[in-house]
């Protein structure tokens, strides 16, 4: 009867294959692992510090346009008691907003908000948002922060022209994750130091490209898809996110018209 004999060099090598096997699946572990946390990071722990500073700096603002002689960013000079203007026209076409009688000027010409700071809050009741507004559209000074950003170049709140914005749709607050859900008649609600300027959705642009500056111009329509914006001047407001979820390859667009502005 033979005694099989293993060698030396055979055990070594099975031992070295052990090992590595072993060393693979501990980096492998390890690297799960870390992927697992960046996740869990970028979807969870982003959101939530972000809506905390938003919800922060909006206590901050309404605390500070509660001190008496607090000087308005944007908005009407409309004098204290005059009564809420009407803005745009039922054939969708938008008009000047009526000057109250004895009120003053309706100018809602203003010094420009300073870069990155918040100034304004945003509220939108279908999806219970309420959200600051900064200048600027920096995805480290303003997005990021949590924050709905405002197109430099494009108008002031109840100014003529287009009133655009963007935000986050995943991740840092996510402020315009749900906007694909409003509907034509929802309301959306800017508050300044000055005034309340209440504007009503009108129009969605499911996608388009993110190149598609067209649909944040004075007279906002889409230079991809021209189908889709307007043909008149008028007091607008444009909200802009990234399509489909959790990418940014497309942008989605939601346009709405001026109805209303109350001197505070």
């Amino acid at each position: 009867m033979r005694v099989p004999v293993v060698r030396h060099s055979t055990l070594r090598r099975r031992a070295l294959r052990r090992r590595v096997l072993w060393t693979g699946g501990e980096l492998l572990v390890t690297v799960g692992v870390v992927l697992l946390l960046l996740v869990v990071h970028q979807l969870w722990w982003t959101n939530r510090q972000a809506q905390h500073n938003a919800d922060r700096e909006v206590r901050a603002l309404e605390r500070e346009w509660g001190a008496p002689g607090t000087p308005g960013p944007a908005g009407p000079s409309a004098g204290a008691g005059a009564a809420e203007t009407e803005a745009g026209g039922g054939d969708g076409s938008a008009r000047a907003p009526e000057r109250e009688r004895g009120a003053g000027s309706t100018d809602t010409s203003a010094a420009a908000p300073r870069w990155s700071r918040a100034y304004a809050v945003l509220t939108v009741p279908r999806l219970g948002l309420r959200v600051p507004v900064a200048e600027g559209v920096s995805k480290r000074d303003v997005l990021n922060k949590g924050y709905v950003g405002h197109y430099k170049g494009s108008q002031q709140p109840g100014q003529t022209g287009n009133f655009a914005l963007a935000g986050h749709r995943n991740t840092h607050g996510e402020p315009f994750r749900y906007i694909n859900r409003l509907r034509p008649g929802d309301t959306v609600r800017v508050e300044t130091a000055s005034a309340v300027f209440t504007y009503v959705v009108d129009r969605t642009l499911p996608r388009t490209s993110a190149r598609d500056g067209g649909v944040i111009g004075p007279v906002p329509r889409s230079s991809v898809r021209p189908s889709y914006g307007y043909s008149e001047p008028g007091y607008y407001i444009t909200l802009t996110t990234c399509t489909p979820e959790y990418t940014s390859t497309y942008r989605l667009v939601v346009w709405g018209k001026l109805r209303s502005m109350k001197p505070r």
